[in-house]
């Protein structure tokens, strides 16, 4: 099936876009509570598809401050995943990994750098999952990082995928260690020609 735009995606296509979104963030689950070594749970995700003009809206406003951390992926298909978090959220993160309890917001090359491996191992973990619901060749590169408002960092991935395609499908979590809570938004864009090899894949 070729796709010409993002209207021609029918609605029972975005139903199994939505399920392997909820799939992939599940498994970023799994993979957080590994990494914390204590039980993360996590609720019901929603996901959506979303056009990349709106994102900042549907994450606390263009001048909410959040941490971005961005993977770009390439082989079979091709695109960028966002795992961006408010910093309050990304402040509680960085104090599991290191066993510590930090009110500031300042956030140290220590805390920068537990939040990139939290990063390379969620966004993995949720890569992973795809490859293999779809059987693709999935490579993703090193993390980046980002410290800003919401519009300013959601306008990197708006801007590069913004030249081949206009949405992007965004899966709204939240995690539970029993003790806090850490929301997150998974932002994955692949571009058009890889939706529609993950749609002819899933055989809809």
């Amino acid at each position: 099936m070729a796709l010409e735009s993002y209207s021609d995606i029918t609605e029972s296509q975005y139903d199994a876009l939505r399920e392997l979104g909820s799939i992939g963030s599940g498994n970023a689950s799994t993979a957080l509570s590994d990494m914390l070594n204590r039980k993360v749970t996590m609720a019901m995700p929603k996901v959506m598809m979303v056009e990349l003009a709106k994102l900042s809206d549907l994450i606390g406003g263009p001048e909410e401050p959040i941490v971005g951390i961005l993977v770009t992926f390439e082989g079979s298909v091709n695109g960028m995943m966002m795992f961006a978090m408010t910093q309050a959220s990304a402040r509680r993160l960085a104090d599991f990994v290191l066993g510590q309890d930090t009110e500031s917001m300042h956030f140290a090359d220590m805390d920068k750098s537990a939040l990139k491996e939290i990063g390379n191992i969620i966004t993995g973990a949720y890569m992973s999952s795809i490859s293999t619901i779809t059987g693709f060749d999935i490579k993703s590169d090193v993390p980046h990082l980002a410290f800003d408002m919401a519009g300013a960092i959601l306008s990197v991935p708006a801007i590069e995928f913004g030249k081949v395609g206009d949405m992007a499908l965004l899966i709204d979590s939240s995690f539970d260690d029993a003790t806090d809570d850490i929301d997150g938004y998974f932002i994955m864009i692949p571009d058009l020609k890889s939706y529609e090899k993950i749609i002819d894949k899933l055989g809809i």
